[in-house]
């Protein structure tokens, strides 16, 4: 319950520094409103348990259910996803309200409900606190978008003055050797995780080496200067009919200023921090840089055989100042940056595992039936809650999907 509640507080302190007008822009269809996003994760404790759990339950307004409904399907049709921007009633407040009053419902079920239900209810509130932590990450990532589509470039929130980085150096590129031999994949029974991550399996990995940390802003501005985009063999032929149509010759968020490059983040524009990784990437654009480099992106099952080995620790979302950017690796020789900064493509479709069994009811839509034409990302990033990440989380979307956090580490034969 401290988890839910902590949660939840912490949506509220993201939206703190938007102005009203924020929490209504959708730039693009594949975003959402700041409104939509408070409004949806709410709906989702009201759908799945208030209103399966909760005798007396009286929802706060039943045309919530079409509204801030996402996609699933067995529980009722939904307003269409590109649409949410011009849902200008109801008003942030009235959200806000509808927040409260289903958090106080939350609150009164646990303390009341009867021990053959509570097992389930706790199980479900669990699901629906990392359900919000993901749309935590996804808001930012949206704001993000909308406000780089503003002209002015407005910051979601300043820069506090900080010290200078020491030991901002980086390294070249060292290798990290994974033996061949039988793995295992995929979360066992002892925490949480989604149904996506199971069941644990074996996997035979053919040996490989992975970098020891993510490609860097000057490593892939090197790869653009070189005529990158202009190179139609480096592309596979998705990739390259995709930056032609969409005339893309930079990652995301850069700005071109002269001979120099700006790079737009959640605290504005700001000089290109070389050392930084490289991040907003397509999967096509991280392939294609990978071919250049004379390497390859790791499958899902190489990289989660090493980050298995770490600590799950990295920039991610427990310090929101410091956190809203990744951050140039330390110049050490371990492994590096394997949580945190960057949702790192894979070479893996997302695809399930042996043995595969959604959640059962409505919240077997909430992976599985996305598994076409999706590749699997690793690692969260630095929009990440801490404690929402482990090594076998599976995230997805669409190889030409650049708005979120992706970056890339390389892989070779061992």
């Amino acid at each position: 319950m401290s988890r839910f509640r902590k949660c939840r507080d912490f949506s509220r302190t993201l939206c703190e520094p938007l102005q009203p007008e924020d929490y209504i822009i959708q730039a693009m269809p594949d975003t959402s409103p700041p409104k939509w996003h408070l409004a949806h994760t709410t709906w989702f404790f009201e759908q799945f348990i208030l209103r399966a759990f909760k005798s007396d339950y009286k929802t706060f307004d039943d045309n919530f259910s079409f509204l801030f409904n996402s996609y699933y399907e067995t529980v009722g049709t939904f307003h269409p996803r590109p649409k949410r921007g011009v849902l200008s009633r109801p008003n942030i407040q009235q959200v806000w309200e509808y927040r409260n009053y289903v958090d106080t419902a939350i609150t009164e079920l646990l303390a009341s409900a009867n021990e053959i239900d509570l097992a389930t209810i706790i199980r479900l509130v669990e699901i629906g606190t990392h359900h919000e932590e993901q749309h935590q990450e996804l808001l930012l990532m949206d704001v993000k978008y909308n406000l780089f589509s503003n002209p002015l470039y407005p910051a979601y929130l300043p820069v506090k003055s900080q010290k200078p980085p020491t030991n901002r150096e980086t390294s070249s590129i060292r290798w990290l050797d994974l033996p061949e031999g039988i793995y295992d994949i995929g979360a066992d029974t002892s925490g949480f995780c989604y149904d996506n991550e199971r069941a644990l399996h074996k996997v035979y990995i053919n040996g490989a080496s992975l970098s020891h940390r993510l490609i860097t802003n000057g490593e892939y501005l090197e790869f653009i200067l070189d005529g990158g985009y202009q190179k139609c063999d480096l592309w596979l032929s998705e990739g390259w009919q995709f930056i032609k149509d969409n005339q893309i010759e930079a990652p995301l968020y850069w700005i071109a200023t002269g001979d120099r490059w700006q790079e737009f983040s959640l605290h504005g524009p700001k000089s290109l921090d070389l050392h930084a990784p490289v991040c907003h990437l397509s999967y096509y654009e991280a392939d294609a840089f990978a071919r250049w480099y004379g390497a390859r992106l790791p499958s899902e099952f190489e990289w989660e055989a090493l980050a298995k080995r770490l600590e799950t620790k990295g920039n991610l979302l427990e310090n929101l100042q410091s956190a809203l950017q990744p951050a140039a690796p330390r110049n050490h020789r371990g492994a590096q940056q394997f949580f945190g900064d960057c949702w790192e493509w894979t070479a893996s479709a997302y695809a399930p595992y042996p043995n595969f069994h959604p959640e059962e009811g409505a919240l077997g839509e909430y992976n599985g039936k996305f598994m076409v034409n999706q590749y699997v990302l690793r690692g969260g990033c630095c929009l990440t809650p801490a404690q929402h990440i482990r090594a076998t989380y599976r995230n997805f979307f669409p190889a030409s999907s650049r708005w979120m956090v992706s970056g890339l580490r390389l892989a070779k034969e061992s």
